[in-house]
């Protein structure tokens, strides 16, 4: 274990043991997995300024679809002046990367719920979160490891891969219903910078979930399951409280 992950692993090794204390009445040995939720739910909240600038970076890009396809249309002809437009409209605009933002600063809490339920020892003792169970299938276990995909076991992975299917499909609508006109267009009319690659993330990102989940120990595909609800909750409100795409035109509020 690097020494620099080890201090942040101790501190949520004891962080969600104290959780799973304080839920120990749960039944069913849910206590664990309901801790690593709250745990999880922490993470967002801590990033939910983010989510907010990622969200107005998604207007944005709404925003400026029809000038993005004009130019292709204006320089179809002129590669470099296309790129060298498409980044001045993108520096104009400013911010537009920040979408990208919230899922990359996950990306260390991520890895440390995976060392926390991956590491037999943790904070110089046995890692006793390894011995908890989920409706009788051990956090630390994987999903091709152990009895198999066959079995109760399996069972209780193929419902969390469902979960995450059925979360990613809702996400990926609401990107699309975000943005508008834009997603009507051509793939030759979609921004090439930061802003399409945004895009492109918000479309993938949610489906590779359930990749990553079918390799990670239990408790990370929790960490996942919980993350990515939360996700599409976040948009969801968020568009709610936004003023609404209105055929194309200005998207306020950005």
């Amino acid at each position: 274990m690097s020494a620099l992950l080890a201090v942040p692993i101790d501190a949520a090794y004891w962080l969600v043991s104290a959780l799973a204390g304080v839920l120990a009445p749960l039944p069913g040995g849910l206590a664990a997995a309901a801790a690593i939720v709250a745990f999880t739910i922490g993470v967002r909240l801590l990033v939910l300024p983010l989510g907010y600038y990622a969200f107005r970076g998604e207007r944005a890009r709404a925003r400026l679809a029809p000038k993005v396809a004009a130019l292709h249309r204006r320089h179809a002809h002129q590669p470099e002046r296309l790129q060298h437009e498409l980044a001045t409209l993108y520096r104009q605009e400013g911010g537009l990367f920040t979408g990208c933002l919230p899922a990359l600063l996950q990306v260390p809490f991520f890895a440390v719920v995976y060392r926390l339920f991956l590491s037999a020892r943790i904070a110089g003792g046995p890692n006793v979160l390894l011995r908890q169970h989920l409706l009788g299938v051990p956090l630390g276990s994987h999903w091709l490891s152990g009895a198999g995909p066959l079995s109760a076991q399996g069972l209780v992975f193929c419902g969390l891969f469902v979960l995450l299917a059925l979360i990613a499909m809702i996400s990926v609508r609401l990107a699309r219903r975000l943005a508008g006109p834009a997603a009507a267009q051509p793939a030759a009319a979609q921004p090439a910078g930061p802003g399409g690659i945004t895009g492109v993330l918000a479309r993938i990102l949610p489906f590779a979930a359930v990749a990553i989940a079918a390799l990670v120990p239990l408790a990370a595909g929790l960490y996942l399951l919980t993350t990515t609800a939360w996700a599409a909750g976040e948009r969801l409100l968020f568009r709610r409280l936004a003023p609404a795409w209105k055929g194309g035109g200005p998207a306020a509020g950005v």
